[in-house]
């Protein structure tokens, strides 16, 4: 990738480095990080190095009545002025210039603009305007019309306001094993920013369960994971605490026909003490926990890991899989689950070239326990 602002933006640390050099670092900083728990023994999937991410943030700065987008410099304070980002999805790569011009030209769109979001799903775009100043009638007249003239969908943010204009979520479509998922993923909420490499996660997830009975999901979000990972098992139980993302999974269940998963608001504390029959819930009226034979437990959790009482709840289960988006924090916990765990199989996913960011997934069995995986995976002897 070419970029007229390396060593200048500060989202891209790694621009001295080739694609090729980045990646050649990254493993080599997996290797010494994880020493003799992974050796040399791991997968790397590596993302397009141009055009990679479908969502994107900027911030806008004002000179008059003209305006740019701004990033925050790699030196120093301050916003520095660009004319292009080719890491965005090439649908916003291109909306970009034309979408300034449009709101330079509208001093009602452009009067204290602060910052624009963008989201792509495969066949749309939603745009976030964020204002540092009260918007109205007279400011979503004027979204309407860019709204038709770009065929996207817009919504407007200042101080405890959010005006949607037609809707606030766009319809994602990730194909996995040959099949294609359809998933609602709402403005706001988080979402894998690079397409591509999402898709390699899933698809190397699902292709490593073999036989299996039924699933606990936590920190499940908006149901990435758990979309494609119904279909390896006969039931799915998936916890997460916002409300939001569990309105958007169940949305995302209905587009794509899928009847096996329940969707539970919960903490991992408070599921734990419902498991250990210590507090019933009302929301578990409808849940019946003892009919689940979970063989598996999936987790994605925050940059900081997973906390000890969590990391004592998953131990009990036979086969752990962790999708890290922090390989530190990864290498921490496993100095705890290697004491009752064999990894199974180990990845890493370039989800962010120029940062020094990684992603990477682990599979983990229970010392003594050959299930739910064939022996052809239990490479981690």
């Amino acid at each position: 990738m070419y970029c007229e602002y390396f060593g200048k933006c500060g989202s891209c640390k790694l621009y001295d480095l080739s694609y090729d050099e980045q990646i050649s670092q990254k493993k080599e900083y997996i290797k010494e990080l994880f020493g003799d728990k992974i050796k040399d023994n791991f997968e790397f999937f590596p993302s397009k190095d141009v055009h990679y991410r479908n969502r994107a943030e900027f911030r806008i700065w004002h000179e008059g009545e003209k305006i740019y987008y701004g990033m925050h410099k790699l030196e120093g304070k301050g916003i520095l002025k660009i004319n292009e980002c080719p890491k965005v999805d090439e649908s916003i790569y291109s909306l970009m210039p034309e979408l300034k011009k449009s709101l330079q030209e509208s001093e009602e769109l452009r009067n204290r603009l602060y910052a624009i979001e963008f989201l792509s799903s495969v066949d749309s775009i939603l745009v976030t305007l964020i204002y540092h100043r009260p918007i109205g009638e007279d400011w979503k007249k004027e979204a309407i019309n860019l709204e038709n003239k770009f065929g996207i969908y817009i919504i407007g943010r200042a101080k405890k306001l959010k005006e949607t204009v037609t809707q606030d979520f766009v319809i994602e479509s990730l194909h996995v094993e040959g099949k294609k998922y359809l998933y609602k993923i709402i403005e706001g909420g988080f979402s894998q920013p690079n397409r591509g490499t999402n898709e390699k996660m899933l698809e190397w997830v699902c292709k490593r369960i073999k036989e299996t009975k039924d699933l606990l999901e936590l920190y499940c979000g908006h149901g990435n994971f758990t979309l494609p990972l119904s279909s390896k098992f006969e039931s799915v139980l998936a916890t997460e605490i916002s409300k939001t993302s569990i309105k958007s999974a169940l949305y995302s269940c209905k587009l794509n026909d899928i009847d096996n998963i329940k969707f539970l608001r919960m903490s991992v504390e408070e599921l734990t003490r419902a498991l250990k029959k210590e507090q019933e819930f009302n929301r578990l009226k409808d849940i019946d926990l003892d009919r689940y034979n979970f063989t598996h437990v999936f987790v994605d959790p925050p940059r900081a890991g997973i906390d000890e009482k969590s990391l004592e709840f998953i131990s009990q289960f036979e086969n752990i899989i962790y999708i890290s988006c922090n390989p530190a924090t990864l290498n921490r916990d496993l100095d705890i689950l290697l004491e009752k765990f064999n990894i199974i199989d180990f990845a890493v996913f370039d989800q962010f070239p120029y940062t020094n960011h990684i992603e990477s997934g682990i599979i983990l069995r229970k010392k003594g326990k050959n299930y739910g995986m064939s022996n052809a995976d239990y490479q981690y002897k």
